[in-house]
């Protein structure tokens, strides 16, 4: 999977450090080391992002900016980029078991600071909430469980979503299919995607086709995806799917999803993991396929 690339507001955002101050450090002490979009952008990594964290907490400590500089460009010991991660990430399941919303938002704030979308995703967010559904199926979680942790990932999501509209990238128009409530997948799947430099235009849990249609005519996106949690969702809508693929190019995504019945509409099936989904819809449409 490629790694997807910051811009300096991003990143700003992601270490809590003003794009000022990145810029001199990037100036003075060669901290940064952005590449460059073909439109002549300064684009950074997760290095970057580490560097920064790591710049900081030297700080924090005391010691003085250009030495915090020089030893953040000393090659950090394996292991040590990823340990305040992952132990935000159990900070934040803890958290959440214990309904304890304080402490869950410290640790959502840990890992943004600490971790990319993907990352925060992949590593603590989404593993999260599967194992949480498994444990609700199986009667070891409560629906009071399942609806305060909900409430809390989706917020912070919803935060991080603001301006995902921005941009130049390719626009996505993103709904949930009707009767379909559960949108904490599609959001994750709306930040991986913007992350990689799409445009998000989102409408939400139980979108009406029509009003999806409407949308698409007028927005002129590169893609509509929606979303479906049960097959039976999508069963119930299969004749006005498959016309709406013939007015729009179309993908569907969520667990109620198949490659069998998507090929069927005419859609395009994505994965069922919001990450992976992301990079595979950049990729078909950045091959023209």
């Amino acid at each position: 999977m490629s790694t997807p690339a910051l811009r300096i507001g991003e990143l700003s955002k992601r270490s809590g450090v003003s794009p000022e101050l990145l810029r001199a450090w990037e100036r003075r002490y060669g901290l940064l080391q952005p590449s460059r979009s073909t439109g002549g952008l300064r684009l950074y990594s997760v290095d970057d992002l580490e560097r920064v964290r790591r710049m900081r907490q030297h700080l924090a400590d005391g010691v003085a900016a250009a030495e915090a500089a020089a030893l953040v460009s000393r090659p950090a010991p394996p292991g040590e980029a990823a340990a305040p991660a992952a132990a935000a990430a159990r900070e934040l399941a803890e958290a959440l078991d214990a309904f304890d919303e304080p402490r869950a938002q410290a640790a959502l704030d840990t890992l943004l600071a600490a971790a990319t979308v993907d990352a925060l995703l992949t590593e603590a967010v989404l593993p999260y909430l599967r194992d949480l559904g498994e444990r609700w199926q199986r009667g070891d979680a409560s629906i009071a469980q399942e609806h305060f942790s909900s409430s809390i990932v989706r917020g912070r999501l919803l935060g991080l979503a603001r301006g995902w509209g921005r941009g130049l990238g390719p626009l996505a128009l993103l709904a949930c299919v009707p009767e379909e409530r559960h949108d904490l997948g599609l959001i994750a799947f709306g930040l991986a995607l913007h992350a990689r430099g799409w445009r998000i235009a989102y409408l939400g849990a139980d979108t009406p086709l029509e009003t999806i249609d409407g949308a698409a005519r007028s927005l002129a996106p590169a893609v509509v995806v929606l979303g479906a949690a049960t097959e039976d969702r999508v069963d119930a809508i299969a004749g006005e799917l498959r016309d709406l693929a013939k007015l729009h190019r179309l993908a569907l995504g969520g667990s109620g999803v198949t490659g069998g019945t998507a090929t069927e509409l005419g859609a395009l099936a994505l994965a069922r993991d919001p990450v992976a989904a992301a990079e595979q819809l950049t990729a078909h449409v950045g091959t023209g396929r």
